[in-house]
């Protein structure tokens, strides 16, 4: 919803201020500049792309209209990892197996509907949790994971990067617009003042909407698609921490509690929500 509160805003700044100044918002309507604009866009956006990652694209754009990661989210994480941690502790590392191997039938998993949608981060959990079974050692593990999570973010932030360059593209194909403009103008010094004008004006249209695109539109776009990005690294970092945590032999409070502490402030919930959480889940 914000992405088009912020859209409005902008077309409604610029709208408005210009009709302040007695401007024709007729003139403004050029579709051929839309067509040559958009064309040029995203063409260029089919070029830089391959298939798959012009597909990863348009699925992030359904993530403009989320909220991300939020208090709650982080509430049902670390309580789902301090009920794995408090089995292995209580069974033994071997106790967690089935709920790692098969995380659709796990008890422990099922109190978390949520989580279970999130397939990449239980299959990120349950992948760690069998590393770790097998013993491997924490500075080994932890290498391994930041590997992993370096991977997925740089996957995770392709689409705003891609997004980005096509942004910086658009001032320049406004340019060519309005120079496409110019040659149709010069082909029509020979009409009256009048039609010129408006020809030229036309042409000029070009290059305000190739920088308000720009400037107005995709760029935040690319920016916004940045940000969910890092919020969803949050996410799994907080895996990451409670796991190795864990592996280091810290109860499982301790090792829940450490991953809580690497959360931004605004999703971070306190010491007493998330052991009251966890009681509640464990009872």
């Amino acid at each position: 919803m914000f992405p088009i509160i912020g859209v409005l805003i902008v077309f409604g700044s610029i709208i408005g201020g210009y009709l302040m100044e007695k401007g024709n918002v007729h003139v403004l309507f050029q579709p051929a500049e839309f067509v040559i604009l958009g064309g040029a866009a995203l063409g260029a956006l089919v070029i830089t792309c391959t298939p798959k990652a012009l597909i990863k694209i348009l699925k992030n754009l359904s993530k403009l209209f989320g909220s991300g990661p939020g208090k709650k989210e982080y509430v049902d994480l670390l309580s789902l990892m301090y009920l794995l941690f408090a089995k292995a502790r209580k069974d033994g590392l071997l106790g967690v197996e089935a709920d790692i191997e098969a995380p659709e039938k796990s008890p422990i998993f099922k109190k978390y509907p949520q989580i279970m949608k999130n397939h990449h981060a239980v299959e990120f959990i349950c992948d760690n949790f069998r590393i770790y079974i097998l013993g491997v050692k924490p500075f080994e593990f932890e290498e391994m994971m930041d590997r992993e999570l370096e991977a997925h973010h740089e996957e995770s932030n392709m689409p705003s990067a891609v997004i980005g360059k096509v942004a910086d593209s658009l001032p320049g194909f406004g340019i060519v617009a309005a120079v496409l403009g110019v040659v149709i103008t010069m082909g029509k010094m020979s009409e009256s003042p009048d039609v010129i004008g408006h020809s030229i004006a036309a042409a000029l249209v070009g290059t305000f909407l190739g920088i308000l695109l720009c400037y107005g539109f995709l760029g935040p776009i690319g920016s916004n698609l940045e940000y969910r990005a890092k919020d969803e690294a949050k996410y799994y970092e907080a895996i990451k921490v409670a796991i190795l945590a864990f592996s280091k032999e810290l109860p499982p409070q301790l090792a829940v509690e450490s991953a809580r502490k690497v959360l931004f402030s605004d999703s971070k919930p306190t010491f007493k929500e998330l052991e009251t959480a966890v009681r509640k889940k464990a009872a």
